[in-house]
């Protein structure tokens, strides 16, 4: 089963392994396939779901609502998210103006069919509104109780203080931030990680697995997998070509060994790894298929020995990118519409 951990400074658990269906729901897969692995994730002992309003244009919403019809409200813990164009994407359409955010967070909770989310998280920061409004329009869905905890995404460290300092202010406080974080994609460690710490900030971390590289199926000098990520535009392959380079492929090769010395499949240490820091509080993992999740649990509770961790810092010696100054390039400048 999967461990639980508390998110930022609150009494508030999450289960450590966290089911995020970005580009799986109502896009790569049909949605009996979605709902079947959403079963199968809360057989595992997975009971927190990671979604947002922008995933298949608020469709894959309506598809986990429809997967977790009939479950305990109680028991689960649903994260969605606001601030990407959605619906016809005009020009209020996007963004954290004081009007998206509650048209946001009233539609999302519509379309999952729920009275209140858990987490309720800013998916960039928005440079066109105000932080001021953003906060006040956050601290009055807690207060609503249409949101129980604030969370952000992809924040910079300099963004979550200034957002936190906000927040205390108003009554409330930022739980958590999501940000990309694996082997290979580690930006987060020099300024986020440390200020997040000092704050009571968890991380809920994407692309543990860095888009599937990190399985070891991408092979260096071979054409990719039929039928994997990597060939399907709607399952996120703009993201993945980064990292298919010769010798990225040929350094995360160098991981197979590792992961036998310590028992694990490649997707496994991939996820124990990221479980390692003790800032981040969940590792987002998805699923096309049911089978995918048995083995991804086995991650949970996995304590990695510091020879290990020294070893997969040596074999990725030169791929992986550490530099904390892409921290400041994730969140547009500008809204895209």
């Amino acid at each position: 089963m999967v461990n639980y951990r508390y998110l930022g400074n609150s009494g508030f658990k999450v289960s450590e392994i966290t089911y995020g269906n970005w580009v799986t729901h109502a896009s790569q897969v049909e949605n009996d396939a979605a709902i079947a692995t959403v079963h199968a994730a809360l057989d595992a002992g997975i009971t927190t779901f990671d979604t947002a309003d922008t995933y298949a244009n608020t469709a894959a919403e309506e598809v986990l609502a429809e997967a977790l019809k009939g479950q305990r409200r109680e028991g689960l813990e649903i994260f969605t998210k606001v601030y990407f164009p959605i619906g016809p994407k005009g020009p209020n359409d996007h963004g954290l103006s004081r009007k998206h955010i509650r048209d946001g967070i009233d539609g999302s909770l519509r379309r999952l069919k729920v009275d209140y989310v858990d987490l309720y998280q800013a998916h960039r920061y928005d440079y066109e509104t105000p932080l001021e409004e953003t906060m006040q329009a956050f601290a009055d869905i807690v207060r609503q109780g249409k949101a129980l905890y604030i969370g952000v995404s992809e924040w910079t460290a300099e963004q979550l203080r200034e957002g936190h300092a906000l927040a205390k202010q108003l009554g409330f406080q930022l739980v958590s931030n999501q940000p990309q974080y694996s082997m290979l994609h580690r930006v987060i460690e020099g300024k986020v990680v440390p200020a997040s710490e000092e704050l009571g900030i968890s991380q809920i971390v994407w692309s543990p697995m860095a888009q599937g590289v990190l399985s070891g199926k991408y092979l260096p000098g071979q054409p990719v997998p039929e039928g994997s990520r990597a060939t399907d535009e709607k399952s996120g392959a703009s993201f993945i070509k980064g990292w298919l380079r010769d010798e990225v492929l040929t350094a995360v090769q160098n991981l197979k060994p590792l992961a036998e010395q310590a028992g694990l499949t490649m997707p496994q240490l991939a996820i124990a790894w990221v479980l390692q820091n003790q800032n981040v509080a969940a590792a987002l993992v998805g699923a096309s298929r049911p089978e995918q999740l048995k083995d991804t649990v086995k991650a949970s509770g996995v304590k990695l020995e510091a020879d290990l961790m020294k070893a997969i810092d040596e074999a990725l010696s030169g791929v992986a990118n550490t530099d904390p100054e892409d921290t400041y390039n994730v969140s547009p400048k500008t809204r895209l519409v």
